[in-house]
């Protein structure tokens, strides 16, 4: 019986959020926000480096860094471990986390008024949607197997 394979680029998402996560999990400590303050500037056009690393944004960004890493790591493995033998529910699960972070994201970035950051997460989502528009459907899952 031999298992489906995962398109490496199925990971894209999963790392793009590693890797985010780590540069925003850095902010917590002054020494190392560089990067996260360039994003914030970025998203808060014009880019002027005004921003500055308050206790507020130290927590929030040791907490988001956090689930983004977490989050994930958690789809590197499921891509792993789960998509040989379902790949439609990896699929599903990924899709649904990545809708849900984008409306979410995107809504309150503009509330915060910073829309420039919508234009950032449209291309966080095709890396997730993009790689995952098709998966084997089951039947082909279990002809692949026989």
């Amino acid at each position: 019986m031999e298992n489906v394979k995962a398109d490496p680029w199925k990971n894209l998402g999963a790392w793009l959020f590693i890797v985010f996560g780590a540069v925003i999990g850095l902010a917590s400590i002054p020494a190392t926000s560089g990067p996260a303050l360039f994003l914030i500037d970025l998203v808060l056009w014009p880019i002027d480096g005004g921003q500055v690393v308050t206790p507020e944004m130290r927590i929030m960004s040791a907490v988001l860094g956090g689930v983004m890493l977490g989050f994930g790591t958690a789809l590197l493995v499921l891509v792993a471990k789960a998509y040989p033998r379902d790949p439609e529910l990896v699929r599903t699960v990924t899709l649904a986390g990545a809708w849900v972070w984008f409306a979410a994201d995107s809504v309150g970035s503009v509330a915060a008024g910073a829309p420039a950051n919508v234009l950032l997460n449209i291309g966080f989502l095709a890396a997730f949607v993009v790689p995952w528009r098709s998966v084997p459907v089951t039947a082909e899952l279990a002809a692949s197997r026989s």
